[in-house]
């Protein structure tokens, strides 16, 4: 392992406790020559998932991609990182049970669309904007009426 900052090796492990239900290890590290401190996960390593994007081509899938973009939508709103990653990792557990070897963008997509407003309405339709592409503001106000409707039968 090798520390972010100063690229040394010289890396001891502080604390090591189960992370993510039990499915990786979180080991907080410190580097011996600079002081720094980092968080490192160990996960299984699983057969790789491809994501199939709208124009056909596939990439490998990426829970930090995935992380980024519900980051960006939850930016200035008050969603902590934990609930977030847990959005995250709800998203990735469900496909690689469902033992999928590619899965579709979209259908990540309307994962992240299904959970997001559980947590905040706002960072819900910022995502909902980029995700579907709103053109004008008819479509903008569509989804916040469909976020309405979904709200009352509930």
């Amino acid at each position: 392992m090798q520390c972010p900052k100063c690229q040394a090796s010289q890396v001891k492990v502080l604390d090591s406790r189960p992370a993510d239900e039990n499915r990786a290890i979180r080991r907080r590290r410190q580097c011996q020559v600079c002081g720094h401190r980092f968080t490192t996960y160990e996960r299984v390593e699983s057969l790789p998932l491809l994501v199939i994007k709208r124009d056909g081509t596939r990439e490998e899938f990426s829970r930090d991609k995935l992380l980024r973009g519900i980051v960006r939508s939850c930016e200035k709103r008050p969603v902590s990182m934990n609930q977030m990653q847990e959005i995250v990792n709800a998203i990735e557990a469900d496909i690689r049970e469902a033992a999928k070897t590619e899965v579709s963008s979209t259908d990540i997509g309307e994962e992240v669309m299904a959970r997001l407003p559980k947590v905040d309405e706002a960072a819900y339709i910022r995502y909902a904007s980029v995700y579907r592409r709103f053109e004008d503001s008819t479509v903008f106000l569509q989804e916040i009426e469909r976020l309405r409707q979904k709200q009352s039968e509930e």
